[in-house]
């Protein structure tokens, strides 16, 4: 006895071949956490990823990887990890990206820390108010509570 299900000869070969697809793809959405790998594909969550493997890094200034950093250079090798560029420094990252409301921020935007509209610090959003960074000298690649609420957010395009 075969485990394929026969096809009924009043279907057409095309609408066979429809009929599975369709039930492949109703499974596939009934399969738990397939939407979390499918969001898992995207590059700002990638970097996400990338930056979190990165904790405990010690910062270095000017260093962009892979095992010092500075601040834009945690979120350039972040990004250039998950297929994206952005330029070198916290100033013109912010300067590349499409800017977005706190409100509309999601986990893998960037935040840019800013003082008198000059941005100095650059790290990436974990969600739950949290930021990935590259603090300063004699600090390490960590997760912490974002501290201020001088921040504007970018979305890598």
């Amino acid at each position: 006895m075969s485990a394929i299900p026969s096809i009924p000869t009043s279907m057409s070969r095309a609408g066979a071949v429809a009929a599975l697809a369709a039930a492949t793809m109703t499974a596939s959405l009934l399969v738990p956490g397939a939407a979390a790998e499918a969001e898992a594909a995207t590059p700002a969550a990638k970097a996400l990823k990338v930056a979190a493997a990165k904790k405990g890094s010690p910062y270095r200034y000017g260093a962009a990887g892979p095992n010092r950093f500075d601040c834009s250079g945690l979120t350039l090798y972040a990004y250039k990890k998950a297929g994206k560029s952005l330029p070198r420094t916290a100033a013109a990252q912010y300067n590349r990206t499409r800017h977005v409301s706190a409100k509309s921020r999601k986990p893998g935007d960037l935040v840019f820390f800013h003082s008198g509209g000059q941005v100095y610090h650059v790290g990436i959003y974990a969600g739950k108010n949290q930021v990935w960074h590259s603090p300063k000298p004699g600090k390490s690649v960590r997760k912490e509570k974002i501290w201020t609420g001088k921040v504007r957010y970018g979305r890598v395009k």
